[in-house]
């Protein structure tokens, strides 16, 4: 069983800050590990809690038994690997690394070493999420032939990763749990606006051998926010808004609109629209106390190295149609 503030955090940026805050508030947080050690030193005073700008002596320590992995993502599959060797269980946010050849090697050792590993996809905990996914499994919108998801921000423009790498691994992830199978083909194109070679938006059009169609846009470009989820079936259509800061106005709606054939011909037909009620909880909390509770127990995650390592093919698939599409 895991016991109370076993836990370090590699890495205290701005994702890893709120990760220390939601470890911290669960009691699990005891070190907080960045090589930055203004931020870390003020991060852990906040959070009453240690901290260490030294990796090796934090791996070393016998009574962390879990390491929380937020460095950038260049370097995730080196510091999991670390983690590994030192018989850590391991939680590691997206992307679990930028190469499958890396992923598979990570998952391998956590294999052999016993080890929980978990990737942070964290709309998988999103309830708003989750409630789609109960809706599709009980057929409220019949077939799904389409899904299409906007994921663009007035957010920081990064000059380590593109668009596609930084907002869309998401998107891949939520599409590719509705399909239930890998892609079986993705085109992509995009534009380097700001940094030559550095995308600032991206579309990206996935097929699936059982007729599914998606595509995703992503762009930090925008002049709006908008985290939008769209869903379409042959006997309704949903969308989860997840663009809104309020929890409160976040919204699953479900509309009983299709298309039908009269006289040969189709013919849009509109029906009800429903919102659909879903819990309030903090999608972070249930993402870490979700891998608090694999480490306890031994059972395997949700997003586990099964689920990260497709949407990282797809991610990769992506890059080269994009780097294709400007030949």
């Amino acid at each position: 069983m895991m016991q109370s503030k076993s836990l370090a955090l590699v890495g205290c940026g701005m994702w890893g800050k709120n990760i220390a805050r939601v470890l911290a508030e669960m009691g699990a947080l005891k070190v907080i590990c960045d090589p930055d050690k203004q931020i870390a030193s003020r991060v852990a005073s906040e959070l009453h809690v240690e901290f260490t700008t030294d990796l090796e002596a934090t791996l070393d320590d016998p009574r962390v038994a879990a390491v929380a992995i937020a460095t950038p993502a260049a370097t995730h599959a080196e510091v999991a690997r670390l983690a590994l060797h030192a018989n850590k269980h391991v939680y590691v946010e997206k992307p679990i690394a930028l190469s499958t050849k890396d992923a598979n090697e990570v998952a391998l050792l956590a294999a052999k070493k016993g080890a929980v590993l978990m990737v942070g996809h964290l709309l998988q905990f999103h309830p708003g999420f989750m409630k789609l996914l109960e809706l599709i499994r009980h057929g409220a919108l019949g077939t799904i032939t389409y899904v299409y998801s906007n994921r663009l921000n007035q957010g920081r423009i990064r000059m380590e990763e593109n668009a596609l790498w930084s907002l869309a691994p998401h998107d891949f992830s939520m599409i590719l749990s509705i399909a239930g199978c890998k892609s079986s083909g993705i085109t992509a194109n995009g534009a380097a606006i700001i940094q030559p070679g550095v995308f600032d938006l991206v579309t990206v059009h996935m097929s699936f051998a059982n007729g599914l169609k998606a595509h995703i846009f992503c762009s930090w470009l925008s002049p709006f926010k908008e985290h939008k989820l769209t869903i379409i079936g042959d006997g309704a259509m949903a969308i989860l808004d997840d663009t809104p800061r309020d929890w409160a106005e976040k919204t699953l709606k479900l509309c009983a609109h299709k298309v039908v054939r009269r006289d040969g011909f189709p013919e849009f037909v509109r029906g009800s629209e429903e919102l659909i009620p879903f819990g309030s909880e903090e999608p972070l909390k249930s993402e870490l106390a979700h891998f608090l509770t694999c480490v306890s127990t031994g059972s395997k995650p949700r997003t586990d190295a099964a689920e990260a390592i497709p949407v990282l093919e797809s991610l990769e698939s992506a890059q080269r149609a994009l780097e294709l599409s400007q030949v």
